[in-house]
């Protein structure tokens, strides 16, 4: 078994797509955080404040269920995990999935996808969710598609 996982969420495939293309170029294991309820156009809707993507963030307790909790992260040294930035942070469901599970002694590098917003606070909102011998760190943030020759390169330098 590989050491490192590419875990990741995507709500639209845009975080999909970047995390195929890295887990492909780092030869690593995949796998999807799923929420239990999928998200449909209407919950993504920023703009709307009723929308469930906007209860969930304004809410720094929501924790969205999880599809499962088949991810075998006992096996992994690294986890290389990815999301879209969603209001200067990671979405809640990615810290109901660092809390479904047990990170301690991993380094778990960050990768996310956001039309124009930076990292933000995202680092210290997840080390909430970890045990203190758990290292998180910001790896890289995209603004655009990349190619796999990207990822490849990324990974090299990160993983």
């Amino acid at each position: 078994m590989s050491k490192t996982l590419v875990a990741y969420f995507s709500a639209s495939g845009v975080t999909a797509d970047a995390a195929k293309k890295l887990a492909e170029a780092e030869g690593a294991d995949l796998y999807e955080i799923a929420p239990q309820v999928p998200y449909t156009a209407g919950d993504l809707d920023w703009t709307n404040k009723r929308s469930r993507s906007t209860l969930e963030m304004t809410d720094r307790s929501s924790r969205p269920a999880l599809a499962d909790r088949d991810a075998d992260v006992a096996g992994y040294d690294t986890i290389l995990l990815g999301f879209p930035i969603w209001w200067g942070t990671a979405p809640r469901i990615v810290n109901t999935f660092l809390e479904s599970y047990d990170f301690s002694g991993k380094t778990v590098v960050l990768f996310a996808t956001s039309g124009g917003s930076g990292f933000g606070g995202t680092v210290g909102d997840l080390k909430k969710s970890v045990s203190g011998d758990t290292v998180i760190r910001e790896g890289v943030l995209v603004h655009s598609k990349k190619d796999e020759a990207f990822w490849a390169d990324w990974a090299k330098k990160n993983a």
